[in-house]
């Protein structure tokens, strides 16, 4: 297995080249939409990741006391949450019996105490904002010769990036990965 490698910033001039390299994506063909965005998402996740911290700093920078509210709410929520489920027994049985339920209780639990602190708007806008604007281009951008070349070499495990490791975990490279090892095999009984 190929060891984890950072993506290299890309250029401001292929990041956003201009409008010529941009189109609007085929809303009838999931499958090459999806193919697209996850290609983008491989190609350019270290650009993504300045763009989101960049993103993220600015609404800090305008609202700092909510978005620390909003922080620290979220991290209490989550780390009194992880101590209950593995120190309290009738949590921890509920967390295995029921994980998602538990996740959701979770978020609602951070919400509220969010909102009465009033940090719910302006951290949620802090990390909604920056996947929004990746998942824009990644949607929009189109691939280049090199871009594609990249992503098959993630694909047939040749290379792993961080942002690849994602996607697999969440399963959106299973089918490239499937497509390559049915190629790899019929090459071998041939």
């Amino acid at each position: 297995m190929a060891k984890v490698e950072i993506a290299p910033l890309r250029g401001w001039d292929d990041f956003y080249p201009g409008s010529d390299r941009f189109a609007k994506p085929d809303m009838r063909d999931l499958a090459k939409w999806n193919n697209r965005v996850v290609s983008n998402l491989l190609y350019y996740q270290t650009n993504y990741l300045v763009m989101a911290i960049i993103v993220f700093l600015l609404v800090g920078i305008l609202n700092p006391v909510s978005m620390f509210t909003g922080a620290a709410v979220i991290a209490s929520v989550f780390i009194g949450s992880v101590w209950a489920g593995e120190n309290k027994a009738v949590i921890k049985k509920f967390k295995k019996e029921n994980p998602a339920l538990f996740v959701f209780l979770v978020m609602v639990v951070s919400y509220f105490l969010m909102s009465l602190f009033g940090g719910v708007m302006v951290f949620l806008l802090g990390i909604k904002l920056p996947l929004l604007l990746i998942f824009a281009h990644a949607s929009l951008r189109l691939r280049n010769m090199k871009n594609k070349l990249e992503n098959k070499m993630e694909s047939a495990g040749l290379k792993k990036s961080p942002m690849g490791i994602i996607l697999e975990a969440l399963g959106q490279q299973e089918e490239n990965l499937n497509k390559i090892q049915d190629f790899l095999e019929s090459k071998l009984k041939e």
